[in-house]
């Protein structure tokens, strides 16, 4: 069953050890209370799923799904 409401992108962001990674999913402002973003169930496995897969590391399988973020480490002058 499809929440009824008002449908608009948002961009969630996962951090795990030295990367960070971006994905854009859909949140529904809902016609009882459109005071905040809610996501239907599919959704929410999937940010479990992606935050599952960026603790475990999985970088290819985040940049299918989303921008990954590699921390660099510079050398000092």
């Amino acid at each position: 069953m499809r929440l009824k409401g008002e449908r608009a992108k948002q961009t969630m962001w996962f951090e795990s050890g030295s990367h960070a990674v971006r994905v854009v999913v859909e949140a529904v402002y809902p016609r009882d209370d459109p005071s905040e973003p809610c996501f239907e169930p599919d959704v929410v496995k999937f940010l479990s799923e992606v935050q599952e897969r960026a603790n475990a590391g999985d970088i290819e399988w985040l940049k299918t799904v989303g921008d990954v973020y590699v921390l660099a480490h510079a050398k000092s002058a």
